[in-house]
This record gives structure tokens, sequence and C-alpha cells, in this order.
């Protein structure tokens, strides 16, 4: 991870209070113009941030594999599905499939997915600041950003627009 991206990770964590408290207001006040203000803070941060250049999602958490996630990663690897399960996976404590070690075992020494087209739901979707209806994962994206530059970028953009 470049220094660049670091320090946007430790702006967050110094600035975790203010964070959630912005959350807080923006869960309980559903502005209408939420999701288009969030939605152009994702794409103002992922001009600025390269994926590749950080992976630290791929580094330090798990996704959630879903039935059929395992079943394309699976085809992808022409393997059977609980050949996945049994070499890279296991259940956690709510009973969803997730990897067995972090960094994620299909990550190169690039940073690239080597199951980048096969990869799972979760991981397409990350860090879900692009998604409708925000205010719904207000809470994991507080979360996400300990992990995700970008999502600490996007919580800076929403300071300066909901404070």
């Amino acid at each position: 991870m470049t220094n660049e991206l670091k320090q946007k990770l430790d702006l967050a964590e110094k600035n975790k209070a203010e964070i959630l408290k912005i959350a807080n207001k923006l869960k309980k006040s559903k502005p209408k113009n939420l999701d288009d203000v969030t939605h152009q803070a994702h794409e103002s941060a992922f001009k600025k941030i390269d994926c590749l250049a950080c992976a630290n999602c791929c580094k330090t958490t798990s996704p959630t594999f879903y039935e059929r996630d395992i079943d394309r990663i699976a085809k992808h690897l022409k393997i059977k599905p609980s050949v996945v399960i049994a070499n890279y996976l296991h259940k956690d404590e709510v009973g969803d499939y997730v990897l067995n070690v972090a960094p994620c075992p299909f990550l190169d020494y690039e940073n690239y997915c080597t199951i980048y087209e096969s990869r799972p739901t979760a991981c397409r979707e990350y860090p879900h600041t692009d998604r409708k209806r925000f205010y719904q994962i207000l809470d994991i994206s507080v979360k996400n950003t300990e992990i995700c530059p970008a999502v600490a970028d996007v919580f800076e953009q929403l300071k300066k627009v909901y404070s």
C-alpha cells in the first residue's frame, strides 16, 4: 500500500468519531440526495485510487462466499465445489462461508486476483459505495473506512456535504 493510501486510512482512524456521527445522522435523516452524493464521491475516489496499489481488502478480510460463488469458482478452477470448500473455506459464527486465511489465496504478488472473472459477488460489489439506498449499509461502510482508502475518501467527501 502506498503512503498516500495509508494516510487516508490513518485519517479515517483519527476522525472515526466524526465519521460515526455523520453515519448516524445520515441513517436518521435519510437525505433524498444521499445516493447521488455518495455515487459522485465513489467516482471521485476511484479516479484517484488504484485498487492494485492497495488490495488491503484482499489482504485483511474475507468476503462471504455464496453457493453460486463457490460453483463459479469451482468451474473456473476446474475442480468440484466440495474441493473449493475443503481447500479454501470454512463456515463462520453465523454460518456463512468465508476464507480460511488472509490474505486471500487467490491474490497474487502483484495484487491481481487470479480468479477475477469468477470472483465472489461480495468482491464484485466491494466497497459498496456505489449501491442504491446507501443509508442501509452505513454501519458496514464505517467499518470499511478501516480497510479501504476509497471508502475513507468517500466519507471525507460526505463530511463536507453533510456536516
